[in-house]
């Protein structure tokens, strides 16, 4: 599901050659945003639109240096340590139930966005059925981003002849959608699409263009939406 929200898949083989059994779930919102000035919590809700009894755990990591090469997640069994706690870590779901999970980030907002993921995952269960060898897990990895205690957002860029570099000098991520890059006077409709992206404070991204191009995106900031021009 693009960049927001990843979707994670695991077969378990119990037959080879046999016809797969789907066990899914819903999740919603798939991306969570806690503003410093709100309570710092959040719900969504996870239901079984199955026929099925499904059992579903809730795992949150940390995410460090998000965006950058050096990423990394970090999932501790102690939410006081990790900053994010999740309620409840797990649960069984009867068929078409809907269940509310919360999350509580567990220290004030800082200096910078703090970024975690959080996996929801139908737990597997035994493969029933004479047709039944596979059975695909279908889960979601919500984005959960901790806003800073005031945040702020300065987008820079480097124009060369045939490339933008766009920097996020600011102390929380963005996101950089409906980007183009145009010849000037060059009908939107003609002109090359650039891939959306989101931009965490530190980071930066390389936009390839003509070298007569203007790179342009629509940028999102905390629900307010802003136009850039990269000329």
């Amino acid at each position: 599901m693009s960049f927001f929200c990843r979707i994670m898949a695991t077969a378990i083989v119990a037959m080879a050659g046999t016809v797969p059994a789907l066990a899914q779930i819903a999740v919603h919102p798939v991306i969570i945003d806690l503003p410093p000035e709100d309570l710092q919590r959040a719900d969504f809700t996870v239901e079984n639109p199955t026929s099925e009894r499904v059992f579903v755990a809730v795992e949150p990591a940390r995410i460090d240096a998000p965006g950058s090469e050096g990423e990394t997640r970090v999932a501790l069994s102690d939410p006081q340590q990790l900053g994010l706690l999740a309620s409840p870590p797990r649960m069984i779901l009867e068929p078409g139930e809907r269940r509310f999970v919360r999350l509580a980030a567990l220290t004030p907002p800082g200096d910078a966005d703090r970024v975690f993921r959080v996996a929801v995952k139908p737990v597997a269960g035994d493969v029933t059925g004479e047709e039944s060898g596979l059975k695909i897990l279908v889960g979601y990895d919500l984005l959960v981003i901790q806003r800073p205690a005031n945040p702020t957002l300065t987008i820079d860029w480097e124009n060369s002849a045939e490339q933008v570099i766009v920097r996020n000098n600011g102390n929380s991520n963005a996101q950089l959608i409906n980007g183009r890059s145009c010849k000037p006077g060059q009908p939107e409709e003609s002109c090359t699409k650039v891939p959306s992206s989101r931009l965490y404070a530190g980071n930066a991204i390389t936009v390839t263009k003509g070298a007569e191009e203007v790179v342009t995106f629509d940028v999102l900031f905390m629900g307010r939406s802003s136009r850039i021009v990269m000329e």
